[in-house]
């Protein structure tokens, strides 16, 4: 297909090759011909309402542009092979070279900068739908590892010391209500880009009679923009929605973190599927959690997302600006490699499997009890202030005679904790009984677990209403 210029009535000269492909955006902007091809065929029935365009030529172009999106579905050559200067320009030059004549009247009354905008706008709606059932996906999928290890006692941390025993399935779910959130950050990005552009023309609005709110009906936004210049020039919602990308992405990043730790041979509390592992090209025995580091690794390029758009908007003056089309790779690069993170995560957490003897050994070992048993002191009326006092002093003794605060000599109790001497601690301060007094909302008690499970199995029932 001969590339012809949409502006090259004011210009004569030839482009210098070096800035013309500067200047092309179809390398990475013909992903959006599906949308763009939908906003024509949009905007050939609304200038048919409007009386700009007969009925046989509206036809015409309906046809040719279903036409168009079928052979580009099928085989996508002809979009590389194009020397279009950008998406729209390829469409409309499909358009001509198939109906000839009729096909220059689509252009009547809008421009690239409400087509760009419409169009990105209907790609985020479809980007966004597949990220949010991957977001589900996955939470599905640690309520699932919640509900296998509800009863596995697992090492908490704080400062990244052991601090105190919890349900492993309360750790998955800690992650599931993180997710949940950003479930609900990426759908209030996307309830923000529900207005449509089109018919807002380059940045005075358009000319024609259209009927705006009509038009984004058909396309399926709730309404249209009011404002042409807002319209046209601004990316805010992008940036919203690779902000909601990157908040994701630092639960992933997270997430990873943690079972980076647990799979190591240090704590060995987790083992990971060898579908998500990769061994050394040296070392014989490793058994390397690929996948997890770059689920970190990833991470930093959807923040450089968030922050190259973020850094494109700064200063720029209304309306659009060239600098715009900077805004695609970004955002493309962004939902992409979200969506494979979501992907590679859900199929990381379907597979794991906690070691339970390992995670049950790690509990009764560096006082994980110490706050159970000042706690068990309050209830026989003692302040808590003194009680921790108390215990901190036999956590000093204990590590003197190596041994636990559960395995405390009679003497030091007697001392100690004359107020407990009726009480068997190495029962009460057993890592399951510590799990089962934490039955509190939001506690890690394995009952309490079961009924977060519950919740949360509710919850994603009923997540797309």
């Amino acid at each position: 297909m001969t590339a012809t210029r949409l502006w090259g009535g004011r210009q004569s000269g030839a482009l210098n090759p070096a800035f013309e492909a500067f200047n092309r955006s179809l390398p990475f902007d013909q992903r959006l011909v599906q949308e763009d091809i939908a906003g024509s065929m949009a905007w050939a029935r609304a200038l048919k309402q409007a009386g700009v365009l007969n009925s046989a030529d509206t036809k015409v172009l309906i046809e040719a542009l279903e036409q168009l999106s079928q052979e580009v579905s099928q085989d996508p050559a002809a979009l590389d092979a194009s020397q279009a200067e950008d998406v729209h320009a390829f469409v409309e030059q499909a358009l001509i070279q198939e109906v000839g004549e009729v096909g220059k009247r689509l252009h009547t009354g809008r421009s690239r900068n409400d087509q760009v905008a419409t169009d990105m706008r209907l790609y985020v709606r479809k980007a966004g739908a597949e990220l949010d059932q991957q977001l589900k996906n996955l939470i599905e999928a640690l309520v699932q590892l919640a509900e296998r290890e509800v009863d596995t006692v697992l090492p908490g941390y704080t400062h990244l010391q052991r601090a105190q025993p919890i349900s492993a399935g309360h750790h998955a779910l800690c992650y599931a209500e993180m997710l949940g959130r950003d479930a609900g950050r990426l759908k209030d990005a996307l309830l923000r880009q529900d207005t449509s552009p089109l018919g807002c023309g380059a940045l005075a609005g358009t000319a024609f009679p259209i009927d705006r709110e009509a038009l984004a009906k058909s396309l399926g936004f709730s309404s249209a923009c009011a404002n042409s210049l807002d319209a046209v020039a601004s990316r805010d919602g992008l940036l919203e929605l690779v902000s909601a990308c990157s908040t994701t992405m630092l639960s992933l990043s997270r997430l990873a973190e943690d079972w980076i730790f647990f799979t190591s041979q240090e704590a060995g509390f987790l083992t990971l599927s060898d579908e998500v592992t990769t061994g050394s090209s040296l070392m014989p025995q490793k058994k390397n959690p690929d996948a997890l580091e770059l689920l970190r690794g990833k991470t930093a390029r959807v923040l450089g997302a968030w922050t190259t758009l973020a850094s494109l908007q700064k200063g720029l003056p209304l309306a659009y600006n060239k600098d715009l089309q900077e805004d695609k790779e970004a955002l493309f690069d962004a939902l992409d490699t979200t969506s494979a993170c979501l992907e590679v995560a859900s199929v990381c957490v379907g597979a794991a499997s906690y070691n339970r003897e390992r995670c049950l050994q790690a509990c009764a070992e560096g006082h994980l009890d110490a706050t159970d048993l000042a706690d068990l002191l309050v209830a026989a009326g003692v302040t808590f202030r003194d009680a921790h006092h108390r215990i901190g002093v036999l956590v000093c003794a204990a590590d003197e005679g190596g041994f636990e605060l559960s395995q405390l000599p009679p003497d030091l109790t007697r001392e100690h904790l004359p107020e407990l001497a009726d009480l068997d601690l190495a029962a009460e301060l057993s890592p399951t009984r510590i799990l089962e007094r934490r039955c509190a909302l939001g506690g890690t008690a394995p009952s309490r677990v079961k009924q977060e499970i519950e919740r949360w199995k509710t919850r994603l029932k009923s997540w797309n209403n």
